[in-house]
């Protein structure tokens, strides 16, 4: 992201907080998801998150010691999201603030600047990930280490979280910031963070045998490919129309042509399509090819549904293997 671009957007921020203080919109009520609200007190710790595997590890670690708030409305896009006044405030006031990337979330970098980092604790949740670079070309290329002026200008893969391995990474990082913040509590937080650790090494493992035994090894997308992590993990390749990770982006007709072809001539049993976006090409193609959707959920935030459901982000990832299995073919 341009430097000009990211003090633009903090002069912003800095008068959207403006506006609310002067206008008294800053807040005292209780925590509920629905209304993204934060309680006060001195008694717990309140957390905020900008995406759904953020929110769902912070909760699963803080237990009953924090007010855990995921910052996306449920069912909203998160590449097209963009805070309220009354989020920057919430933000501006957690005791922990978890963002996923400057790429993924421009805005949550420029926020920085506004934050008091004596009361607020902000982890930028990429810290200590090996990141790869994004594919914008045409053709088929396999996943590369981002370099450091990759990494500046915002030019890798944001979706890193869809390696249970990453995600690893990512449960120590809010577990250390929860300790900071509270440390009477550090055992309490240790066994939960070990708790969760086993559940993703596990998740990692079946994984790693499913692909063993799985008749393709190429993910067949019809929508963004969220998954370059994951299948640079797992030795997957992958073929999508789309290029890059815009939900504003278009395929092409040849893209989705060759897509169709690759169906028919692979015998492929499946197009997958993703989350919270509408699955038209992903329809096309099926219609096209006779092939069966299958959701491959990248996790980035869940529907009400999902939400009233108590979805976590190992359901999600369970859920991913099974329809990738029927997918991929899998044989006993």
């Amino acid at each position: 992201m341009k430097r000009h671009k990211v003090k633009t957007l903090s002069i912003i921020f800095a008068l959207y907080l403006l506006v609310a203080l002067m206008t008294g919109c800053v807040s005292q009520s209780t925590n509920t998801l629905d209304d993204n609200t934060v309680e006060t007190g001195d008694a717990k710790l309140n957390i905020v998150a900008s995406l759904f595997p953020h929110y769902d590890f912070a909760r699963a670690i803080a237990g009953e010691y924090a007010n855990v708030t995921l910052i996306l409305p449920p069912g909203i896009e998160s590449h097209a999201y963009e805070p309220t006044p009354k989020d920057i405030i919430k933000i501006t006031e957690s005791d922990v603030f978890l963002y996923t990337s400057e790429t993924m979330e421009p805005w949550a970098h420029a926020l920085l600047e506004s934050i008091d980092s004596k009361h607020t604790r902000v982890i930028d949740m990429s810290s200590g990930i090996e990141l790869i670079a994004a594919n914008h070309d045409d053709e088929e290329t396999a996943p590369q280490a981002a370099s450091e002026d990759d990494h500046e200008e915002g030019e890798y893969d944001p979706h890193y979280w869809l390696d249970p391995n990453n995600a690893l990474i990512m449960v120590e990082s809010i577990k250390n910031a929860l300790v900071e913040k509270m440390p009477e509590k550090q055992a309490f937080f240790e066994a939960n963070a070990a708790e969760l650790v086993l559940a993703l090494e596990t998740v990692d493992r079946d994984f790693t045998a499913a692909f063993e035994k799985t008749q393709s090894k190429t993910i067949l997308s019809g929508g963004h490919f969220a998954f370059g992590y994951f299948a640079t993990r797992y030795g997957l390749d992958n073929m999508s129309p789309y290029v890059g990770f815009s939900p504003d982006a278009e395929p092409t007709p040849k893209r989705i042509a060759d897509l169709i072809d690759t169906i028919e001539r692979t015998k492929a049993k499946a197009i997958f399509y993703e989350e919270l976006i509408d699955p038209r090409v992903a329809t096309i193609i099926s219609e096209e090819s006779g092939v069966e959707m299958l959701l491959l959920h990248g996790a980035h935030n869940i529907s009400k549904d999902e939400l009233t459901g108590g979805i976590t982000y190992l359901d999600i990832m369970k859920g991913n293997l099974e329809r990738l299995k029927v997918g991929l073919g899998y044989v006993e």
